[in-house]
């Protein structure tokens, strides 16, 4: 097995404040973030990888910890999460280019969020966090990258989350990226996803311990934050690939707490995926990150009364949309509504439709239906026919 590369988390500050959508300004703010490769003399081969609603800013290598994130770094955050797609000769090939990833502005993995130390108080911000958007977490991302000299990226590429980031940067600001790559997104927030994410959110605040968001002082709300985990993440595997998992699992039964008694593998699969979870994530981040997906609106962020007038600024632009033929979180049809949209706007598009049984989750856990065609997409950039 080859040895992980060692990489480590850096930080950016910006001093100069961040107006939020709602209406609320940061006074400053920190980023979290790592680069893979190096920009060159023309600063033109930069691809920024969005991570997707619970990921961070480590997408490749090994990183043992980050310094003021304490013990939500746990074993499973050390190495990264997107690995075997960035590195020396892979489909983000960094001999060739610069990748960078950045942990959200709201999150809990080194950017400023409700954990942080709000420098009014001198204590954590908690609930008095405010609440950011999909725009305001692209936008302290674009200062950063103001700051390193990158004035057009060669790509975006992001999933899930991460894929309606790629849509806030391609549409606002058309001139700052060639290659748009959204996998398994969508144009707008589904009314199943609503539903799903109102339950999380609803899982979280009703907690006891959620305490408005006050809580760093003493218990956590994991029990909320187990039970947001359990809803949310029975979109993101297959029910197929639920079952196989559970019953890979050697499961006893036994007592998950005083009113709850777990007897098969699936009630053991997801309640192990909840408590794992409220080990390595902050409840508040949560929540902040649920409403920024919540609150994505397309044509409110650009002014347009259609999706067609809202990407039609793309046109010099090349996109890539994946498919995952399973997926349940953003089903296909997502996928098929967005390249509709595209090609009636004008802009240069292929979609490439993932075979898999594994759900939402098959962009981290198969490298290989997704690899080929990222490289093909990012060393030989096309346009319309």
């Amino acid at each position: 097995m080859t040895e992980l590369m060692r990489t480590e988390t850096r930080f950016f500050t910006s001093e100069e404040p961040l107006a939020l959508d709602g209406g609320t300004t940061l006074p400053g703010f920190t980023l979290a973030y790592e680069q893979y490769g190096e920009l060159n003399a023309e600063r033109d081969n930069a691809i920024l990888v969005f991570h997707a609603l619970t990921g961070s800013q480590h997408a490749a290598g090994r990183t043992d910890s980050v310094p003021g994130v304490g013990d939500r770094w746990t074993a499973e955050c050390q190495t990264g999460w997107w690995d075997p797609f960035i590195g020396p000769g892979r489909a983000l090939d960094t001999d060739r280019f610069a990748v960078f990833c950045v942990n959200y502005l709201g999150g809990c993995y080194g950017s400023t969020g409700p954990a942080s130390e709000n420098p009014e108080t001198g204590t954590p911000y908690g609930g008095s966090f405010p609440e950011v958007s999909v725009d305001d977490i692209v936008n302290s991302q674009l200062r950063l990258l103001d700051e390193l000299g990158i004035e057009s990226l060669h790509a975006v590429i992001g999933a899930s989350l991460g894929a309606l980031m790629c849509l806030s940067l391609a549409t606002r600001f058309p001139d700052r990226v060639d290659l748009v790559v959204p996998i398994a997104g969508g144009l707008e927030v589904t009314a199943l996803q609503f539903i799903h994410n109102f339950e999380q959110v609803n899982a979280i605040v009703n907690d006891p311990s959620f305490q408005g968001g006050d809580y760093y002082a003493g218990q956590r709300p994991d029990q909320g934050l187990a039970l947001a985990r359990m809803i949310g993440h029975k979109t993101f595997v297959s029910l197929a690939a639920m079952e196989d998992r559970a019953r890979s699992e050697v499961v006893d039964p036994h007592e998950a707490s005083k009113y709850i008694h777990i007897t098969h593998p699936i009630e053991s699969y997801l309640w192990h995926q909840g408590q794992k979870f409220v080990q390595r994530f902050d409840a508040n981040s949560y929540l902040r990150l649920m409403e920024a997906w919540q609150g994505f609106d397309l044509l409110a962020s650009v002014g347009a009364e259609s999706f067609q007038e809202a990407l039609r600024p793309c046109k010099n632009q090349s996109f890539m949309v994946f498919s995952i033929d399973s997926d349940v979180c953003f089903y296909p049809e997502e996928q098929e509504r967005m390249m509709r949209v595209l090609k009636s706007a004008g802009v240069p598009a292929r979609r490439i439709t993932v075979h898999s049984e594994k759900g939402h989750d098959s962009f981290l856990l198969e490298p290989s239906l997704f690899a080929p065609h990222l490289r093909q997409t990012l060393e030989q950039p096309w346009g319309v026919d």
